[in-house]
């Protein structure tokens, strides 16, 4: 049972920078894997980037070179730290954690919406 709650949306213009940040909470036996994903008006949700528990990462070719996902050390924070915007990035970001329980399960937060403007 894990809750996750994003923040750091806002509106920003092409070629700035936001850092967003997103917190887990609950009770849980291990978290396997938390990541960033996204959903822009009238598009289907897409994975933007994960890390695994390890420490390993995985970024969508929209993003490489430009996004960049960390963690702290209790590995229950994760952020996305998103340089040089451009307008196609405006979407809702979610944070998805895969976690387990009774069974392996993924927990999403509520999402934080970025507006990336001309």
């Amino acid at each position: 049972q894990v809750q996750l709650v994003e923040s750091g949306g806002g509106l920003v213009q092409a070629g700035g920078s936001l850092r967003l940040s997103c917190a887990a909470s609950g009770r849980f036996r291990s978290i396997n894997a938390m990541g960033w994903y996204r959903q822009a008006p009238g598009k289907q949700r897409e994975l933007v980037t994960v890390m695994t528990d390890a420490g390993s990462t995985n970024y969508a070719d929209s993003v490489k070179g430009r996004f960049t996902i960390s963690r702290d050390n209790t590995k229950t924070r994760v952020y996305l730290q998103m340089n040089s915007l451009k307008i196609e990035d405006t979407a809702v970001y979610y944070c998805n954690a895969r976690y387990s329980f009774v069974s392996v399960l993924d927990a999403w937060g509520q999402g934080t919406l970025v507006t990336v403007s001309s």
